[in-house]
């Protein structure tokens, strides 16, 4: 099979890949989303009215629709497809509402975080019902690899969670120390999401393992930008506070960059900052001169570069389909993105 990593680009004032990939699944994300609504029910009114609060202000939904393009890229049956998706979902909405108490956010998806609105207690407690009713929905599809998929990355993001912890504010993390943080607490997620759809179709280990490779590479590229518009994205554009990463103390891409060549002076800034804490209104302009100083927003570019051409060559093993087509557009669209 030929493999075509060149970039295609967008004519202009066309959709973007993935709301191109949203409109051709659209019947399908249909019947997710009625499946997210069915599930988050529950006799408490307090669950249904909180985990709606979070799910009805939006997001990308990048990683259902991963979990319907895979499957129907491979020609599995879609109603299986519509419910892993929805798990797929609610194992995400479940990380950010336990995250966004870890971090004391203040806000998501461009509205008031959702611990801020109806307490901790209630945040960390939905979040564990939204962990129940994913497994719930895996018992329900019946397949013990699909099971094996999807539970196993909810145990390495939380695993991840807690190595995040034991970076932030260690100004002697390195780069590796930060992939593995992104591999689990993002990355292992968007694997999880691709590998289930090959299975679904009854395709064999090559298959999943292509998809997943493909998935967990362009997971770690969307972490990476992420992180790297924490610093340089707009606060209107990316649905959060910017500067949360460096307030909460983060060892991210952009000051793993910066630290590489730092001086003395550039690394008691950082210190200070991160690891101590002691910041002043105006620390955050200085982070991000020290940034633009040592190229650190276009050095973690280069690095999503890197894992999305790994992502490309992990999805050229797939069958030629218009799916694969829009899947290869998304890797760039997603290193492109300003959100």
């Amino acid at each position: 099979m030929t493999t075509n990593t060149a970039r295609k680009e967008e004519p202009a004032g066309s959709a973007n890949p993935l709301e191109s990939l949203s409109a051709l699944l659209e019947e399908d994300m249909k019947q997710v989303n009625a499946l997210i609504l069915e599930n988050m029910d529950s006799k408490v009114p307090l669950i249904p009215q909180l985990a709606s609060y979070l799910i009805a202000a939006g997001g990308k939904r990048i990683r259902p629709l991963l979990t319907l393009a895979c499957t129907q890229l491979y020609g599995g049956e879609m109603e299986r497809a519509h419910r892993l998706a929805a798990s797929v979902e609610f194992i995400h909405t479940a990380t950010l509402l336990h995250d966004d108490v870890v971090d004391e956010s203040d806000e998501r998806r461009g509205q008031d975080a959702a611990n801020l609105v109806f307490g901790n207690q209630a945040s960390v407690l939905v979040g564990d019902f939204l962990f129940s009713r994913s497994f719930q929905l895996m018992v329900k599809d019946g397949s013990l690899d699909i099971l094996r998929i999807l539970s196993d990355a909810a145990a390495i993001i939380a695993q991840g969670e807690v190595l995040q912890l034991s970076t932030t504010g260690n100004i002697e993390t390195s780069l590796d120390d930060y992939l593995e943080v992104i591999k689990a607490k993002t990355a292992a997620l968007f694997a999880a999401a691709c590998e289930v759809g090959p299975i679904i179709g009854g395709q064999n280990h090559d298959a999943a393992r292509a998809m997943a490779e493909y998935g967990l590479n362009l997971g770690i590229a969307f972490q990476i930008i992420d992180d790297a518009l924490d610093y340089a994205g707009g606060q209107e554009k990316i649905g959060k506070t910017v500067g949360d990463d460096f307030r909460e103390g983060k060892m991210t891409a952009p000051v793993l960059f910066a630290l590489q060549n730092a001086d003395a002076k550039e690394k008691q800034f950082w210190q200070r900052t991160l690891s101590d804490k002691n910041q002043k209104k105006s620390d955050l302009k200085q982070a991000q001169e020290i940034m633009a100083h040592h190229n650190a927003i276009e050095l973690s570019m280069v690095l999503a570069r890197d894992y999305g051409e790994k992502a490309r060559l992990a999805l050229a093993e797939a069958p030629d389909h218009e799916l694969r087509a829009l899947l290869d557009d998304i890797v760039s669209f997603t290193i492109e993105r300003e959100f």
